[in-house]
């Protein structure tokens, strides 16, 4: 990237980090902004950085192609038009693209590329059961997010990859899943699976129990369980290979988390759970951004006396008030008793931006960049809302 530096121990902005690193990783809970974070950075990176900067996103909302100007995207990364920056009133010094987790497809250029042999390969791509296995058995959505991510990195093709994540314990998952997969090819149960059909030991010593379960599910069913997993303990070694180099890479200096979170209780006590994951496996965590966030001006003390002042002063300052209202018939206590409760919701909203900024000074001890959003007028629903929203978290 053109402003890429790295070489760079430590940032204080979300825009040193971005470029300084090459995966930028975002978790958090459900419904704290987190997709909408994600292509906010990306797009603040195309804009300022250069390069060629990706968003992909492992969550099934589609909300990022209406946002980036696009109708539809899906596994193939899809280019930003330049319309939808000029629409925004920018022009990018570099190109920006969007993807989204097609687990399917993914599922299918996995076997293809791991697959010893065009043989296998059409054997498991044609199994009954593939479909449906692949798409439901030790979290494969998880597993393939982490495999495409490795893909997309290794060709070489962007400068920074922006990754939004499913829901944050989801995402523990998300990042245990190419150890888990690794682990599940080695397992019992898939031994156990195989083995009537490897062995012929174990098949006669199995039959009493093969056949009640060739009653139950059927013996074709069982044949292509068996075929299945037999088929993809051929790609055993490619797995293995894989996912200690997705492990390499996440814990690469070249990659680093983001953590988005509001600041309710929920919220907060997700992300201080994951705060702890990524420091237990040793992944670093660059930054946390905070959504809806009270305005500084809640925190002000000329505000807190102007407020007492207001509650104190409303019987003297209602009556001109009054006048002022004209034709609306609001008397002098009418408009005292709205004065009052203004300025008693004020001091309400007051104590809790207080609070905010005590979890905000806790949570800065963890991360490189505490970066905080605000209540914004409008709802996100196009390429100018992200980089408005990025124009906040940026610098």
């Amino acid at each position: 990237m053109a402003a890429a530096s790295r070489a760079t121990d430590t940032t204080e902005t979300l825009e040193a980090l971005a470029a300084s690193r090459e995966i930028l990783v975002t978790c958090g809970s459900g419904g704290v902004g987190k997709t909408t974070t994600a292509a906010a950075i990306a797009a603040m990176a195309a804009v300022h950085l250069g390069g060629n900067v990706l968003v992909v996103t492992v969550d099934p909302a589609r909300r990022l192609a209406t946002a980036m100007g696009i109708e539809r995207f899906g596994n193939a990364e899809t280019p930003i038009p330049a319309e939808a920056f000029a629409a925004a009133g920018v022009e990018p010094r570099g190109q920006l693209s969007a993807a989204m987790l097609d687990t399917k497809a993914s599922w299918d250029d996995l076997v293809t590329r791991h697959a010893p042999d065009a043989a296998t390969r059409d054997a498991i791509l044609g199994n009954p059961l593939y479909a449906n296995i692949s798409g439901r058995f030790v979290q494969s959505h998880d597993y393939i997010a982490m495999e495409r991510l490795y893909d997309i990195h290794s060709s070489g093709r962007y400068d920074l990859i922006v990754v939004d994540t499913p829901p944050t314990r989801n995402a523990i998952d998300f990042l245990a899943a190419p150890e888990r997969m690794a682990d599940f090819f080695s397992s019992r149960l898939l031994r156990w699976l195989t083995a009537p059909y490897q062995s012929r030991v174990f098949a006669v010593a199995s039959k009493p129990f093969m056949n009640v379960a060739d009653r139950i599910l059927g013996s074709q069913f069982l044949a292509d369980i068996a075929e299945f997993f037999m088929l993809f303990q051929t790609m055993h070694d490619g797995f293995v290979e894989r996912a200690r180099a997705v492990q390499s890479l996440l814990s690469d200096r070249r990659t680093s988390f983001v953590v988005v979170s509001t600041l309710e209780a929920a919220p907060v006590a997700e992300t201080t759970y994951f705060i702890d994951a990524l420091a237990a496996d040793q992944l670093h965590l660059g930054a946390i951004v905070l959504n809806k966030v009270f305005p500084a001006y809640l925190r002000s003390t000329n505000a807190t006396h102007a407020a007492r002042a207001l509650t104190e002063d409303a019987d003297q300052l209602a009556p001109a008030l009054a006048e002022v209202t004209g034709g609306l018939d609001a008397t002098a206590a009418d408009v005292a008793r709205v004065l009052r409760e203004v300025a008693d919701r004020f001091l309400d909203f007051q104590v809790v931006a207080k609070r905010e900024a005590e979890l905000r000074r806790d949570l800065a001890d963890h991360a490189d960049v505490l970066a905080s959003v605000p209540y914004l007028s409008d709802d996100i629903g196009d390429l100018g809302g992200l980089l408005e929203m990025g124009d906040h978290i940026w610098r």
